[in-house]
C-alpha cells in the first residue's frame, strides 16, 4: 500500500507570537518552528498500517519554503521511505483550497492508495487541508479517525462522532482521512533513523500559482480582560440578572 502523510511546519509554542504590521500574520522571523502536532499521529498510523501489512512506502508531502524540509527528515527518521516537498516562496499560503490543490497538482500522479493528515493544525486550525485532497482526487474521506482496520483488501475506521458515540466505516479502494490526536503513541526518531534519513530522497516540487479565494484579513491577541459584577440585591433580582447574564454573555443559551 502507498501511504501519503500531510504533514505543516508551524510555530512553537514556546515561541513569542508578534502580529506583523499589516495585522495579517504573525512575525516570524524569530520564532523557532515544529512539526505541527497532531501530523504525528498521521505519521505514526501510517507507519503501524506499513508494518501490519509487511510491504509498503509511507511519503511525507509537506508545503511552504525551504524550511519544511526539517519536518519531512523527521518523518523519514521515524520510518517514512521518501518526502515530497511543495515549495512555496513568499509568504505562506492559508486557502485551504489553494492548499490543497497545489498538493494534488503535487502528488496526482502518484496514485496514493491512502493519504493520511492530522486533525487540523495548531496555527489557522481549520481541518480543511486532508478533506478538500482526498475530493480533488475522487477519493473517499473520513475525519476524525480514533482507530483503523485497514489491509489489502479494504479500509475501514472508526469515527468520533458527538456526544460520545462512534461510527465505523468502510471506505472505497482509495481514501483521505484525517486522524483524531491520541489515536496512537507516535515513536521517537532512533539515531539510526536519524542518520539514514539524511540519505533520503526528498522531491522539490514548485506550489500553484493560482488567484486567492480564502486570505486572512487581520491577525489579533485577544486582550485579557478581568470584570467582577456583584449581584447585591433581592433573591428574585438576582436570578433574573444571572439568566440574562448566562443569555447574552456567556451565551449558554
Amino acid at each position: 500500500m502507498k501511504i501519503a502523510v500531510l504533514v505543516k511546519q508551524v510555530i512553537g509554542s514556546e515561541s513569542a507570537l508578534e502580529i506583523t504590521d499589516n495585522n495579517n500574520w504573525v512575525n516570524e522571523d524569530n520564532a523557532s518552528f515544529v512539526m505541527n502536532p497532531p501530523d504525528n499521529y498521521a505519521i505514526e498510523e501510517a507507519l503501524i498500517i506499513k508494518e501490519k501489512l509487511g510491504e509498503g512506502e509511507v511519503v511525507i508531502v509537506s508545503q511552504g519554503p525551504t524550511r519544511v524540509q526539517k519536518v519531512i527528515r523527521e518523518g523519514l527518521a521515524k520510518g517514512a521511505d521518501r518526502g515530497i516537498h511543495i515549495e512555496e516562496s513568499g509568504l505562506i499560503e492559508t486557502d485551504p483550497l489553494l492548499i490543497a490543490k497545489s498538493i494534488v497538482s503535487a502528488i496526482k500522479d502518484e496514485n496514493f492508495d491512502l493519504i493520511l493528515s492530522g486533525l487540523q493544525s495548531d496555527d489557522t486550525g481549520m481541518g480543511q487541508t486532508g478533506v478538500l485532497v482526498g475530493e480533488l482526487l475522487n477519493m473517499s474521506v473520513a475525519t476524525l479517525a480514533i482507530e483503523t482496520d485497514i489491509d489489502k483488501e479494504k479500509i475501514r475506521v472508526k469515527r468520533e462522532l458527538e456526544s460520545g458515540w462512534f461510527q465505523w466505516v468502510t471506505l472505497g479502494s482509495s481514501a483521505s482521512i484525517s486522524i483524531q490526536s491520541g489515536i496512537n503513541q507516535p515513536r521517537y526518531p532512533s539515531l539510526k533513523g536519524i542518520m539514514g534519513a539524511k540519505k533520503k530522497e526528498i522531491k522539490v516540487v514548485e506550489s500553484l500559482i493560482m488567484d486567492k479565494k480564502q486570505s486572512m484579513d487581520k491577525v489579533f491577541v485577544p486582550q485579557a480582560s478581568k470584570e467582577t459584577e456583584i449581584i447585591d440585591t433581592d433573591i428574585n433580582l438576582a436570578v433574573d440578572r444571572v439568566v440574562e447574564i448566562l443569555k447574552t454573555e456567556v451565551k449558554v443559551f
